[in-house]
């Protein structure tokens, strides 16, 4: 046998006494494919010292603001790679999209009609949206968790200056399943290239862009959590979104409107209305 096949075999038997079947599977799995990748590659000692120092620099820079690793997933398709295989086994609902890396629990409770823009310069957007199961049946109480970054392509948590969340927020759907806020126009952004995930683009000469999209996280009793996102029709960067996170299903149309608003808002310029169903399992 060879040494390397010996040596893979011995890690590997290692976790024969793992008592849960799922993660002895998925721990065998993966040393066989790391094993597998740094034999076919002949990787170096000075290659593997790069790539462990690559992954400390990622956790230097992860904290409760900021995930490099999620950050690392999305920009190698491996979230979306695990979306879309989640996905696939329930085509009657809204597709999912990744999560992101700048997804904060708890985000603060709106009311519908709110503007959760907060006086950021920006198009003014409403959106108005259900929630409803795949039969079409209306979702009372589901919460709704929505964030986007801001028209330079912040998110809140990038910008210290910033007095509490701003472009986040959570609601609850009505007695139709239903909720409408207002907020600004999503436009396309770099994701942060200041740390090690930004140096891996670079230096594979790959833009960093995000298509513009908005963010919803939908929770409703009985039904499974639903993660997606809604991106601008005719936005830049849908064929090349950075994270792979785009589609077809999930481009939405963010009308252009003149005048009169639905709730009556005073605006002297263009505006956009989002109007959109989502059906959950």
């Amino acid at each position: 046998m060879e040494p390397t096949t010996w040596l893979t075999e011995q890690v590997v038997a290692s976790f024969d006494g793992t008592p849960d079947p799922r993660t002895r599977e998925l721990l065998t799995g993966l040393v066989r494919t790391l094993h597998d990748y740094v034999t076919k590659h002949d990787v170096t000692e000075g290659e593997w010292a790069r790539a462990i120092d690559f992954l400390t620099r990622a956790g230097h820079l992860t904290d409760d603001k900021r995930q490099e690793f999620v950050l690392l997933s999305d920009v190698l398709g491996v979230s979306s790679m695990v979306d879309l295989l989640t996905n696939s086994r329930s085509p009657d609902t809204t597709p999912s999209a990744v999560l992101g890396p700048f997804y904060v629990e708890g985000p603060p409770p709106r009311a519908h009609g709110d503007d959760i823009a907060d006086g950021l310069p920006g198009t003014p957007l409403w959106v108005d949206v259900r929630v409803t199961d795949t039969g079409g049946k209306p979702l009372a109480g589901a919460v709704v968790d929505v964030w986007q970054s801001n028209e330079d392509g912040f998110y809140d948590v990038q910008l210290p200056e910033l007095d509490g969340p701003v472009l986040r927020a959570r609601f609850h759907t009505d007695g139709d399943g239903r909720l409408r806020f207002w907020s600004i126009l999503p436009h396309e952004y770099p994701v942060p290239g200041d740390g090690p995930v930004g140096e891996l683009l670079a230096a594979t000469g790959r833009h960093p862009f995000r298509a513009p999209h908005l963010h919803f996280l939908i929770q409703a009793d009985g039904h499974p959590r639903l993660i997606t996102q809604l991106f601008v029709r005719g936005g830049k960067y849908l064929d090349s979104d950075t994270v792979f996170g785009v589609k077809e299903e999930l481009i939405a149309e963010f009308a252009e409107r003149t005048g009169p608003t639905p709730d009556g808002r005073a605006l002297d310029g263009d505006w956009r209305a989002l109007e959109f169903t989502f059906r959950i399992g």
